[in-house]
This record gives structure tokens, sequence and C-alpha cells, in this order.
């Protein structure tokens, strides 16, 4: 069942929308709210990226969600949203967008940051990374 303080749950092969996540929160009674945007960088470990392309198992959404009602109940939120684009994404894209509301700072930074650590750690949505160098590299998967 999805707790009610979760606004925004999806993952979705269009480009992401920082607007569409921090809409979905809007709340008169939230005085917190911390954002986090995930950009798709030009390098990693020392390698030249040049592009990238994340994949979602069929259970990626479920999973995503029960993440999101999870934080939605552990912490003091108010407002929970999480969204993760999957497909071929170019440098500077962004690959996720998660933000927390709250009454107060503290509990939407707490919060946001077990949401984003979770994700990584428990949603099965994989990178393929293309280097300068022709070589490539899966990440997270299985």
């Amino acid at each position: 069942m999805t707790h009610p303080a979760v606004r925004l749950v999806a993952i979705s092969d269009q480009p992401l929308s920082v607007v569409d996540v921090l809409d979905s929160l809007d709340d008169p009674t939230a005085g917190g709210l911390v954002l986090f945007v995930g950009r798709v960088r030009d390098h990693d470990h020392g390698h030249g990226v040049t592009g990238l392309s994340y994949s979602a198992h069929p259970t990626a959404l479920d999973q995503l969600q029960a993440v999101c009602d999870r934080v939605a109940q552990e912490y003091d939120v108010t407002g929970v949203a999480a969204v993760h684009r999957v497909g071929d994404l170019a440098i500077g894209d962004l690959a996720v967008v998660i933000a927390t509301t709250s009454g107060h700072r503290g509990s939407s930074f707490e919060a946001s940051r077990a949401l984003i650590d979770t994700l990584k750690a428990e949603v099965p949505i994989w990178k393929h990374q293309l280097f300068i160098d022709g070589t490539d590299e899966w990440v997270g998967s299985p």
C-alpha cells in the first residue's frame, strides 16, 4: 500500500523534469525541501565517459515504490518523490531526481540521503557506461 506522503514515483525513458518533482511536493506545511539531482558526468574512476545507458528490471518500479514508502514511514516527512531515467543518456542529462519535504529541514536532509542511498542499493536499475577509449562497463548489475 502506498504511503500518503509518497507523491511521485516513476521510471521514464523521457527527459526528467525537476519542476515536475517540485510541483508534486507542493505543500504549505512543508518548511523544508531537499532535492538531489543526479546527472551524467564525463568521467568515472579516471576514465573519460562518452555516454551511458540505463536498463531497469521489470520489477524496478515496484521496488522504487517500496523504497519511497519505507522512507516515508521511517522519516518525519510530508512528501517523497523519486524519478529515474532509463535508455540512452548523454553527458549532462538528468539520470535521477529525488526530493523530500518536511516541517523542518533536518528531516528532509536525512530522508533524502536515505532515499537516494537506498534507491542506488536496492532498485534494479543498471548502468552501462561507454568510455572514450572504446571500452565499456556495467555498473550495479547482478
